[in-house]
């Protein structure tokens, strides 16, 4: 998890160790308060957390949306697919840019510089 300020959270596994989407929801719950209201003060900061999904399974199972999602009110926005080198924020101009260009029709190369 990052902020303009730099890392938030960040949990080293043993080599032997994996994420699952059973263990995702736990590592979750440090960064939000704990039961005695206490926060990492740079959370304090935050209005609203956006998480940047990677398509990982772990991340991508049902329970795991729900959790953040409906649970902890984050916004998950989605990698966009089969295209790791493209930034979050260029796929939803993209597709914002698809559906502006769907409607008109170019039959004549010149009409398209125009």
């Amino acid at each position: 998890m990052h902020m303009k300020l730099g890392v938030v959270y960040y949990e080293l596994l043993n080599p032997s160790e994996s994420i699952t989407g059973d263990s995702i929801p736990n590592t979750v719950d440090e960064i939000e308060p704990n039961s005695e209201g206490k926060t990492p003060s740079t959370l304090l900061q935050i209005q609203q957390i956006i998480l940047l999904d990677d398509n990982a399974r772990p991340h991508v199972t049902v329970p795991v949306k729900n959790y953040l999602m409906k649970v902890l009110d984050w916004e998950v926005l989605p990698h966009p697919p089969y295209s790791p080198d493209i930034a979050p924020s260029g796929y939803l101009l993209f597709q914002s840019m698809a559906h502006a260009l769907s409607e008109p029709w170019f039959t004549p190369y010149e009409d398209t510089k125009n």
